[in-house]
């Protein structure tokens, strides 16, 4: 038999160790300096970035003057943003000419708003049905009691002197609950078989899309009261609330109808051979395949509803940014180079969270509920 066995009677001599996969030098190698023109491109970055930020930083935090500063230290020659204006007007910018004795009752309202509304957005809290009534019927009713009052020994307070984040919040938050079941309703009738819904949802939604919301709101403003009888009045806040809401739904409506397009031929044809009826197939079966598909494109008329409440001075209510401009022309007191700029800085700030907020929720949202087509 032959012997196919090996003994090495020498040593290997020791190879170098792998390459390493992972870590931040291999990061930085294979999404900064792939290649040459990456690595130029990076070289660019950094040197925009080292070109900008400390400007930024001394203009933000460390030349800026904090809250508890004076006037004196912002009228200084490097001072850089003035947050000791935006803590002394911080009380203007949330609720405008509101009475000072009277902040108990929107306070209360901004704490109810978000009690219920932080458990309805919690997927695994119970009681979404009972949490929905509540803030659907009951919280609006309570609201408008306590903000307005003229009932149960409360103060009026007409809707002139609200003003700041207090209406910002009130338009956006009104708006998009009650656009989102109207643009619903706009959709389901702009696919009717009944000639006469399907023409009065076209044309309606046609209609406000073809103008501007700032039409929209001079319109209600100047041409709503023509067409009331005589002696009677509409409130300014109550017209530019329904031109946003209307405005608003017509475009949810696109986007829903968008929705329903895309759901297959043999889900309805599923649904109806089941036996139910128009509704229960709409509501069991094709609304919410829909409504998952669209939940970008909710969101975003959401966000733009948000920012175009800025729009509502047309019609003489003073919002977050008009709150915040009016102030910048009023506060003789605290005129300096940098004030104005703040106070547009603050206001974009506020923005900037509520919008991104509510991008980061639709975002979990379509996780959540995008389980059935993940790849």
């Amino acid at each position: 038999m032959t012997d196919i066995g090996f003994v090495r009677s020498d040593f290997v001599e020791p190879r170098p160790a792998p390459s390493p996969t992972s870590g931040p030098m291999v990061w930085m190698k294979k999404n900064l300096f792939a290649t040459p023109l990456d690595s130029v491109l990076t070289v660019l970055g950094l040197a925009f970035l080292a070109w900008i930020i400390p400007p930024l930083w001394g203009f933000f935090f460390g030349n800026a003057v904090g809250p508890g500063g004076t006037v004196e230290e912002c009228r200084m020659e490097n001072a850089g943003a003035c947050w000791a204006y935006i803590a002394a007007e911080m009380e203007f910018f949330i609720y405008g000419f509101y009475p000072a004795t009277e902040f108990w009752r929107p306070n209360i309202v901004f704490g109810l708003g978000a009690l219920l509304l932080i458990p309805l957005l919690i997927p695994k809290v119970p009681f979404k049905r009972t949490n929905a009534v509540l803030i659907l019927l009951v919280y609006p009713v309570l609201s408008y009691i306590l903000l307005a009052g003229g009932m149960f020994g409360l103060r009026p307070v007409p809707t002139e002197m609200w003003g700041g984040l207090l209406v910002t919040l009130i338009l956006s938050v009104v708006g998009i609950t009650l656009s989102f079941p109207l643009g619903i309703i706009l959709a389901l009738g702009r696919q009717s078989q009944l000639p006469i819904i399907k023409t009065v949802c076209v044309m309606f939604i046609e209609l406000i899309r073809a103008v501007p919301l700032i039409t929209i709101l001079f319109m209600a403003s100047v041409m709503l009261p023509l067409f009331m009888p005589q002696g009677m009045t509409v409130d300014k806040f109550l017209r530019a609330l329904v031109g946003v809401t209307l405005f608003t739904s017509a475009y949810v409506a696109e986007v829903v109808r968008g929705g329903l397009q895309a759901i297959p031929r043999g889900q309805y044809e599923a649904a109806a051979a089941l036996g139910l009826g128009y509704w229960k197939r709409m509501w069991f079966i094709i609304l919410p395949q829909a409504l998952k598909h669209v939940i970008p494109g909710i969101v975003n008329n959401f966000i733009a509803l948000f920012k175009d409440t800025s729009l509502v001075y047309i019609v003489g209510m003073r919002d977050l940014l008009e709150a915040v401009k009016t102030k910048n022309d009023a506060a003789i007191e605290w005129q300096s180079a940098n004030t104005a700029t703040t106070g547009y800085i603050f206001a974009a700030m506020v923005f900037w969270v509520f919008c991104f907020g509510m991008s980061r929720y639709s975002i979990y949202m379509e996780n959540r509920l995008n389980t059935g087509y993940k790849r």
